[in-house]
Parts: C-alpha cells; sequence; structure tokens
C-alpha cells in the first residue's frame, strides 16, 4: 500500500466524519423519554448530575464534546446502573468509547503502513475491514468494564450496607429518631459506600424527600433490592412506630450469610479451576512417558 493511498483513505475518512457529523447536527434528534424524566426528576440521583468538581481530563472533554455533537442513539447502550453504582460520569464513559474505538480505526491502519515501508503490500480491503472490525469490537469495551466493575462494587455495596444496618439498628436503641439515625449512621462510615449513602440521605432531608423514599429510588437505580428491604422496615418504623431493633439486625445476619455463601462458591469454583492445570501437567508428562514406547512399537510394525 503506497503511502498516496494512505493519504486518500484519511482524506475519505476525514469527510466521511464530516458528513455523518453534519447529518447528525440537522436531522432531529431522537430523544430517550425514559433518560430525559429521570434527569429532570430531582430527587433521584442520575450519573450525569455529578457532584465531582474535579477538572475534566481529556478523555471527558472528547465525551462532553461527543455528548453535545453526536445523536443519543450513536451510543448502542449505556449502562446507566452501573455507571451511577460506580459514580463515573457520562462524559467519561463516552469518552473511553471513542478513544478505544479510536484506536482500534489506527492500528491496523499502523501497522499496514510499516509493513508497507518494509515492501509488504497488502490488499486495500484488509486493513479496511480491519480497522472497522477492530473498532467496532473496541467501542463496547467500556460496556464490558462497567459491568464486570459494577458486579465487584455491587458485592461491596452489599457487605457495607450490612454494617450500616447495624450502625443505624444501634442507633435505634440510643432513642435517636428514624431520620436521625440513619443520618448518623451514615455519618460513621468513610468508604465510598457511606459516602454515597450519606449524599443521600443529605439530598433527601433538602428537598423533604423521607429518607426511606430516597434510599428505595437509589435501590432501584443501583439495582440493589436489599436497600428496598431496608427502606421498608424504616418506612415501617418511620410511619408506624414500630420496633424495628430485631428486623434490623436479622436483616444484616441474612445479608451477611448471603455474602458468606456466595464467597464459598466462589472459593469452591476457583479450587476446581486450579485442578485443571494439575491434571493438564499430569496428562502431559504420561505421554512424555509413553511417547518412545509408542514410537519404538510403531516403527518396528
Amino acid at each position: 500500500m503506497s503511502g498516496d493511498l494512505l493519504l486518500f483513505m484519511a482524506a475519505g475518512g476525514c469527510v466521511g466524519l464530516g458528513v455523518a457529523l453534519l447529518l447528525g447536527r440537522l436531522l432531529p434528534a431522537h430523544v430517550d423519554l425514559g433518560d430525559a424524566l429521570t434527569r429532570l426528576t430531582p430527587s433521584r440521583r442520575t450519573t450525569a448530575a455529578a457532584t465531582d468538581t474535579r477538572a475534566a481530563d481529556a478523555t471527558e472533554r472528547v465525551g462532553q464534546w461527543a455528548m453535545a455533537a453526536l445523536p443519543a442513539g450513536f451510543w448502542w447502550h449505556t449502562p446507566h446502573r452501573e455507571l451511577a453504582l460506580l459514580r463515573r460520569p457520562l462524559s467519561r464513559f463516552y469518552g473511553e468509547k471513542l478513544t478505544f474505538a479510536a484506536l482500534g480505526l489506527v492500528g491496523p491502519v499502523a501497522i499496514t503502513a510499516l509493513y508497507s515501508a518494509l515492501g509488504w503490500h497488502l490488499p486495500f480491503a484488509i486493513p479496511a475491514i480491519a480497522s472497522l472490525g477492530l473498532a467496532a469490537v473496541l467501542f463496547f469495551i467500556p460496556n464490558y468494564n462497567a459491568v464486570g466493575e459494577a458486579k465487584r462494587a455491587r458485592v461491596e455495596f452489599r457487605r457495607a450496607l450490612g454494617a450500616y444496618i447495624e450502625l443505624v439498628a444501634l442507633e435505634r436503641t440510643n432513642g435517636s429518631g428514624v431520620r436521625q439515625s440513619m443520618e448518623a449512621a451514615a455519618r460513621i462510615g468513610t468508604t465510598p459506600v457511606f459516602e454515597h449513602l450519606d449524599e443521600e440521605l443529605a439530598r433527601a432531608n433538602l428537598s423533604g424527600v423521607a429518607p426511606w423514599s430516597a434510599l428505595r429510588d437509589l435501590g432501584d437505580d443501583l439495582d440493589l433490592p436489599e436497600l428496598h428491604d431496608f427502606a421498608d422496615i424504616m418506612r415501617l418504623s418511620g410511619e408506624q412506630g414500630a420496633a424495628v431493633y430485631g428486623q434490623l439486625r436479622a436483616r444484616a445476619d441474612l445479608m451477611r450469610n448471603a455474602l458468606l455463601g456466595e464467597e464459598l462458591a466462589q472459593a469452591n469454583t476457583d479450587s476446581e479451576r486450579l485442578s485443571i492445570p494439575g491434571s493438564i501437567t499430569g496428562i502431559v508428562f504420561m505421554a512424555l512417558l509413553l511417547a518412545p514406547a509408542l514410537l519404538r512399537l510403531f516403527t518396528h510394525t
């Protein structure tokens, strides 16, 4: 592939990108009604409504430009719940997707240019198809990473939530009210989970929303049914004055037992996987021992 052909490919890509951006600005936008209502609801926590005041880096600036310039359907699927649990802004997520896709587009072209410099000329279709395919695959890598990280973060959230429920039960035994006990227990911990709960309760207090309603909405946003159960228990205590110390302790014990069972199951799975390399090594060793005898047998026959 000559240098002129690479230049023509780059020019054609720039023209195509310009036409796509122009059409995206001229055509009517397709608004996601659910996402729009979520952003307009003041009592719910969204990923876009960030309290992060740090300066945006290059990846976030690329994402901010893409959110303003590209249509909503361009992203295909956005894991809003996972991003909300990780407290990762949409601009960073979209910036990562575009960065990965750009690497996929540039990688095969750079390798083809290196081969051309060495005198190995490839057909035009090979780098073109490879660039488009690799860009499409890498475009969804941030989705895969977000789902995996959110799965681990959800386990950590459940573990911290068990400790938080215990603290709320202790605050209730000391005579604190429902809201006061929930807010005081959230201020005790310094982990990200406790900080998240503290911010949500503070927002609910300022907006006049019941704390159990705020935590139930948070459970919907983060896909955490354990928050629903805790919110229902606190609602009974707040609305009917029920004694909930025993229920809270039982709920915390149940969550710990469930987490322990999951960890034991994962440990058993990992132990079974560890036996696979040993089995393969034994098979290879037996093959090395039997190979000379089999070779002599087949050679003499």
